[in-house]
């Protein structure tokens, strides 16, 4: 509606319309329906909209996302879809396989399609991909959801950043990243905010929570109105070291380098490598898989490291004081993380990779992926 309102754009409203979701399927828990968030939401769609939602209901109840991918392909591959919505990396699945089938852009399946609406991650590092994907830019909208409440969403094409939705029976508190590890850190309410500093996100809510951490970091980019930015996870960091680096300042460090090379990316992620005795010095460790490599894969990775360098004082300490070396990239085979997230059960709906990990529970699984 402030999309509609803002834009005066409302031609998708008469097309069809998708939501690549986890299964709607409901599971009595103590007497509670119980299920994936994107699931329950799927039976809460206005009556106004049902005619034009897309897959089926049946289709969605699919389990497995590859059979059920398909399935949403056969579905929609005729239709007149106007507004596609899902997390990124998903959706891109979902215009690779339309791709594979027809052999066109996505605008030439789909010519009314307008609008892209997403969430769940940056949309920064799959936008180029996506947009290749399309065969031209449209508008899009972010939206802020999660299983303790609907926080925030974009309410404008022209302004940065996502409306806090302070009016739906959440209290919302902040704690300052640095201090989040702190025994007693100091929680402040929205008149205290202040521009440009990460805050751990903290909920009060009519659904019973008190003084909840929803493991989401945020920083205001105003605040008449308040809008944020979500620049990453509590527990996706890497401070293996003391350099604290966090999800915002990587995708920053990698798409600043991508943009200047002319690369584009499919996916990421980053683990902190530590040395043995006699080995060399530790470094952090990048897993990258690209839609076109670099020409020069050291000199990109010197790009990156530069730009980290320039965004995160700490790290760029270690660096100058001999600690760490430069960080390294391993290249992923085309489909790795794809691959490696159906390995482990994980593949399609609502997961996402993590960019950022204090360990190596997750990297070192994908090294049989590297190219």
């Amino acid at each position: 509606m402030c999309y509609m309102g803002e834009t005066g754009n409302a031609g998708f409203w008469d097309g069809k319309m998708i939501f690549l979701s986890g299964s709607p399927e409901l599971e009595r828990v103590g007497g509670i329906p119980t299920g994936r968030l994107s699931g329950i939401s799927n039976h809460r769609i206005p009556h106004y909209l049902r005619t034009n939602q897309l897959p089926s209901y049946e289709t969605n109840c699919i389990e497995e996302w590859e059979q059920k991918l398909d399935k949403i392909v056969e579905e929609t591959i005729e239709q007149n879809m106007t507004l596609i919505s899902g997390i990124p990396p998903w959706v891109q699945m979902y215009f690779d396989r339309l791709t594979e089938i027809k052999g066109k852009k996505i605008k030439d399946i789909f010519p009314n399609f307008s609008l892209l609406v997403h969430g769940g991650v940056n949309f920064e590092p799959y936008k180029a991909k996506l947009f290749d994907s399309i065969g031209k830019e449209i508008d899009t909208i972010e939206t802020y959801p999660a299983s303790e409440g609907f926080f925030a969403f974009q309410d404008s094409q022209k302004a940065e950043g996502l409306l806090l939705n302070t009016n739906s029976g959440i209290f919302f508190e902040f704690i300052s990243a640095a201090e989040i590890s702190d025994e007693n850190p100091a929680r402040i309410s929205l008149k205290d905010v202040k521009l440009g500093v990460n805050y751990a996100l903290i909920v009060t809510s009519n659904a019973g929570l008190w003084s909840y951490n929803i493991g989401d970091t945020v920083k205001f980019v105003s605040i008449d109105p308040y809008r944020i930015l979500v620049t990453g996870r509590v527990k996706h960091f890497i401070s293996a070291f003391g350099e604290h680096v966090i999800g915002e300042e990587v995708e920053y460090s990698l798409m600043k380098a991508a943009v200047e090379e002319g690369v584009h990316i499919t996916e990421f992620t980053v683990a902190p490598m530590i040395t043995k005795l006699g080995e060399g010095k530790s470094f952090h460790e990048w897993f990258v898989e690209f839609e076109n490599k670099p020409a020069d894969m050291h000199r990109f990775a010197m790009k990156v490291d530069e730009n980290l360098r320039a965004k995160n004082i700490y790290y760029d300490d270690l660096i100058a004081g001999n600690i760490l070396q430069p960080l390294q990239i391993h290249p992923v085979k085309k489909n790795g993380f794809i691959d490696y997230m159906k390995s482990i059960g994980k593949l399609g709906g609502q997961n996402k990779v993590p960019r950022l990990s204090n360990d190596r529970a997750f990297a070192e699984p994908l090294e049989k992926y590297i190219e």
